[in-house]
């Protein structure tokens, strides 16, 4: 079942116009969201990020897409999953949701009009909190193509075509993930999610202005290490040849939560970061 601009309908039933500006033009912003244990996880910064992101994207924010409207919204789509509800109607299993929100059909390049749509879609995750997957996984830069840094690419948008690519090189290739760079040849971010990097007791990640994602679960442990008194938090351009003197890699995003690297080409890393800091994300995610 999916949540198309507040009805529920089975997917079999949802359909789109071939002019919908999302599927011709790329004209459409998400969020991706965890839902555990009855909570959206970090509701308040998905919201601000979808909301900033339509600003910046000049759509028209509709009068009824309130913090509390979203939310239930959100838990009206996840209703659905009946299998995952328990008697007194708490989510029992992590939900994947996701909000899709494109600008509504009329003109070519130039819009008609800035009045949108939505979707909420839901799906069932295996763990209610954040693990760690301890598993042997290999990276490489994607070389390609590349990102374009400066605003436009810090938005969750469906303009993708660079991390399908690159995807495909990944399996092409046996890796799990790729590294992708922008025009500078810096090293942004990976396939899916945010990059941070560990050399001593210092945390690093691409900056903003890079070109990186705006993620969520980025903000959450550059806040998080920021506490920490024994490292130190830099948010700095990241050069190809740091990733070989780093003792640590891992990436991020709010589904999978935090990825050790355990490979680049010939430097092998540890993830003793990774589950310090992935403790803190889960009692953080916990406590809101």
């Amino acid at each position: 079942m999916i949540n198309l601009n507040g009805t529920i309908l089975k997917k079999s039933d949802a359909s789109i116009s071939p002019d919908n500006r999302g599927l011709n033009y790329g004209d459409a912003v998400f969020e991706t969201i965890r839902v555990s244990a009855g909570k959206v996880l970090f509701w308040e910064d998905h919201y601000f990020r979808l909301m900033a992101s339509m600003r910046i994207l000049r759509m028209e924010i509709p009068m009824s897409f309130t913090l509390e409207y979203l939310e239930d919204e959100i838990f009206k789509t996840i209703a659905t999953l009946s299998e995952d509800m328990d008697a007194v109607g708490q989510v029992k299993n992590a939900i994947r949701v996701k909000i899709l929100v494109w600008r509504e059909e009329g003109g070519r390049y130039h819009p008609s009009t800035n009045d949108v749509s939505y979707m909420i879609t839901s799906e069932e995750l295996d763990a209610p909190f954040y693990t760690l997957n301890d598993i042997f996984y290999e990276v490489e830069l994607f070389k390609d193509h590349f990102i374009t840094s400066g605003l436009l690419s810090t938005l969750k948008s469906n303009n993708k075509i660079i991390n399908v690519l690159g995807s495909i090189f990944a399996s092409e290739n046996d890796y799990h993930n790729c590294l992708l760079l922008n025009e500078n040849k810096q090293v942004v971010e990976a396939l899916n999610g945010n990059l941070f990097l560990v050399n001593g007791t210092n945390i690093k990640t691409p900056p903003l202005a890079d070109g990186c994602l705006n993620g969520i679960l980025r903000k959450q442990l550059i806040a998080i290490c920021k506490q920490l008194p024994d490292y130190t938090l830099e948010e700095a351009s990241v050069s190809p040849f740091e990733l070989q003197k780093a003792d640590e890699m891992f990436t991020t995003n709010v589904i999978m939560g935090i990825q050790p690297i355990t490979k680049y080409r010939k430097k092998e890393y540890t993830n003793k970061v990774a589950k310090e800091l992935l403790a803190k994300l889960n009692l953080k995610a916990r406590l809101g």
